[in-house]
């Protein structure tokens, strides 16, 4: 679970610092322009300080939760300790003893080598650090022996560094997690949304006392439907009992995470009535980019006509972009005739500039384009198209997309598999996605032009 509520602490602060770099934004040009802020930049930056304080407030409690599960990690690891120290009546034997045996770890001698190793590894025993110390100088006088299996090696066990132990590689949630997030409501399998389908009308009166404009509005809905998104492992209770680390600590922190993995990928790219992801909602702005021979300096007017489409079909202007990983690094490697960088590490450089570049990472914010943060997702799919080899540039205004989300829980149940000694682990959580409120606030650009870059 600390782990879990680590990785939670995590995407929390990069939300925030997400926030920030908009918050600066709406800042900088009455800055550079040198003049107060309008009514609707104001109304923008209040929205975005009072989003920030909110994560802040998400942030001190999630802490307050850590420090609690840290504190009490803690308390157990002290209390292993003096077990160790005062609970073992051989041990204090063992202590007299042990300067008269010939060999530290002789077979059907009173201690033992792997849980001295245990011991030094997990509690910091002082008595088992000096035997395993003084077992080293002596394997290294046995000249004749070596490491080879056959000549001694056998007798060289091998040193696992459980605490060091290495986690699946896995990508976090980049798009999911710069949508608009609402809680997800309790009792309820669809959440529907009244809108208005057509408006009423106006139109100048042809003469006095005749009559008007007669336009009627008319309405319908869209509805979201929850998914549930689950997973479960099935353990030994062997392994959770006899391994020196919280093997259902590890196991359920991985489930979480790939819990994550799966909850973008389903923003991004579900394909199910009522659950259609970015990729796939009806009415959006299409941009096509076909080239055999993709070059920047054509791609970037397509991401003009995308941000102008937004504005002209939804009224409102788009506030993010997304992408590959693999197609921002093929923007940075662009450069102009003289073999100057079109994107540039600093912003407002005096060379030529197509975009900036922010933090340095795999997935997150990681620049400007056109004015609007860019943030990088691994997610975002890289088989699209004829060739299977495309991927997708995603403008969006992030505020039209909402996202339901319940609180994730995670369970471990020995009841149900009891009769094999077997321990069930599961982790979910339920979720639902309005995308299609306004089909118009999302452009995708395809096409060839997005095919796998080349450096």
């Amino acid at each position: 679970m600390l782990a879990f509520l680590r990785k939670q602490m995590q995407d929390l602060l990069e939300q925030r610092a997400a926030l920030k770099t908009e918050l600066d934004g709406v800042l900088s040009t009455p800055t550079a322009e040198q003049r107060d802020l309008t009514d609707a930049e104001q109304t923008t930056f209040n929205t975005k300080r009072d989003e920030i304080r909110a994560k802040d407030d998400e942030i001190e409690k999630l802490q307050t939760r850590i420090a609690e599960l840290d504190e009490d990690e803690k308390r157990s690891q002290r209390a292993a300790e003096l077990l160790a120290q005062n609970g073992q009546a051989g041990e204090r034997r063992e202590r007299v003893q042990v300067v008269n045996e010939p060999e530290t770890y002789r077979k059907g001698g009173n201690v033992s080598y792997f849980r001295d190793l245990f011991r030094a590894q997990v509690n910091g025993n002082r008595e088992s650090i000096e035997r395993l110390a003084r077992n080293d100088r002596e394997v290294q006088e046995q000249r004749a022996l070596t490491t080879t299996d056959g000549a001694g090696g056998e007798f060289v066990p091998p040193l696992w560094m459980v605490n060091e132990y290495v986690a699946l590689a896995r990508a976090g949630r980049v798009v999911a997690n710069q949508v608009r997030p609402l809680p997800l409501p309790a009792g309820t399998d669809s959440i529907n949304l009244p809108r208005v389908a057509s408006g009423t009308a106006t139109a100048e009166q042809t003469t006095q006392n005749t009559a008007v404009q007669d336009t009627d509005a008319t309405t319908n809905s869209v509805t979201a439907t929850v998914a549930t998104i689950a997973g479960k492992q099935v353990v030994s209770q062997q392994l959770l009992d006899q391994s020196p680390i919280n093997m259902d600590d590890v196991l359920l922190a991985d489930l979480a995470a790939d819990y994550a993995i799966r909850l973008d990928t389903f923003v991004i790219n579900n394909n199910a009535a009522n659950k259609r992801g970015l990729l796939n909602v009806s009415g959006l702005n299409a941009v096509t980019y076909t080239d055999a021979t993709p070059t920047v300096g054509e791609l970037y007017p397509k991401v003009s006509d995308a941000i102008q489409q937004i504005h002209t079909g939804r009224f409102m202007p788009a506030n993010k972009i997304f992408m590959h990983p693999r197609r921002w690094a093929w923007f940075t490697a662009q450069v102009d005739t003289a073999g100057r960088p079109l994107v540039v590490p600093t912003a407002n450089m005096p060379q030529n500039l197509l975009a900036a570049m922010g933090e340095v990472v795999s997935e997150g914010f990681v620049g400007t384009l056109q004015g609007l943060p860019v943030y990088v997702d691994p997610n975002i799919p890289i088989n699209l198209g004829a060739g299977t080899n495309e991927d997708r540039i995603v403008v969006l205004r992030s505020d039209d997309v909402i996202l339901f989300e319940g609180t994730p829980r995670s369970e471990a149940f020995r009841e149900t598999k009891a009769d094999q000694l077997s321990v069930l682990l599961r982790f979910f959580n339920y979720a639902a996605l309005h995308s299609e409120r306004y089909p118009k606030s999302i452009s995708v650009i395809a096409g060839t032009g997005l095919i796998t870059p080349t450096f």
